[in-house]
């Protein structure tokens, strides 16, 4: 096959419409869920690295924002699943705060996927299925870091490092520490986001009403 050939191609792709008009990408899907799970099973055979990370965006109490990457471990129609030290910023944050936003952006497919939705914790039993499937390293250092708090040096690091491999030595058995649990975000509001010619991008955008989902088209 030439390059010519794919371009072609391509370019025969980009253009085909569904039913409201948008990109053939967008699908028809009444589940924004659905097409999250297309777009995504598609971002995995082309971005390079990591495309399960996503933006976090969260306000504390004082309405000050931040912002950082994590990555998405699982999803669902009840949200979308992130792990972290419940003592971090971002937890701090979210106990102040459920209401966050998350954004995904794939270069490689010129799309990018907002979500709005209120966090809360996943359960333990989802919590220590997920730990026990880390690696021993990654295991120890949830007991190791302080995640966020001030470290005066890494040598203090690498010695909490030594201890806790030191009181853990079996990678079987490192149990889950109570500081560390997951976040689900339960979306009321998705957009997918395709980038357009001249900027004239294509924006669709679900909205939960009563469990049911709305859809619109956005300007660009």
């Amino acid at each position: 096959m030439t390059l010519i050939y794919y371009i072609n191609y391509f370019v025969e792709i980009m253009n085909q419409k569904n039913s409201l008009g948008l990109n053939k990408s967008f699908k028809d899907e009444d589940n924004p869920i659905s097409l999250f799970k297309i777009w995504f099973e598609e971002a995995k055979k082309s971005e390079l690295n990591d495309p399960n990370a996503l933006s976090l965006a969260t306000s504390d109490k004082n309405g000050n924002p931040s912002v950082r990457m994590v990555l998405l471990k699982s999803f669902d129609n009840s949200g979308f699943v992130f792990y972290t030290n419940l003592n971090s910023v971002k937890s701090k944050a979210i106990k102040d705060n459920p209401n966050v936003s998350m954004c995904f952006h794939w270069k490689s497919l010129l799309r990018q996927i907002r979500i709005i939705g209120k966090a809360t914790n996943v359960s333990d039993q989802e919590a220590d299925e997920y730990y026990n499937s880390r690696s021993y390293g990654s295991r120890i250092g949830a007991w190791a870091s302080k995640q966020s708090s001030i470290l005066n040096s890494r040598e203090e690091l690498n010695n909490e490092i030594k201890v806790y491999k030191s009181k853990f030595p079996n990678s079987d058995k490192v149990p889950r520490p109570s500081h560390w649990s997951g976040w689900r975000v339960n979306p009321s509001e998705i957009e997918f986001w395709l980038d357009g010619d001249n900027r004239i991008h294509e924006r669709l955008k679900y909205i939960k009403i009563n469990e049911s989902w709305k859809k619109v088209l956005l300007n660009p």
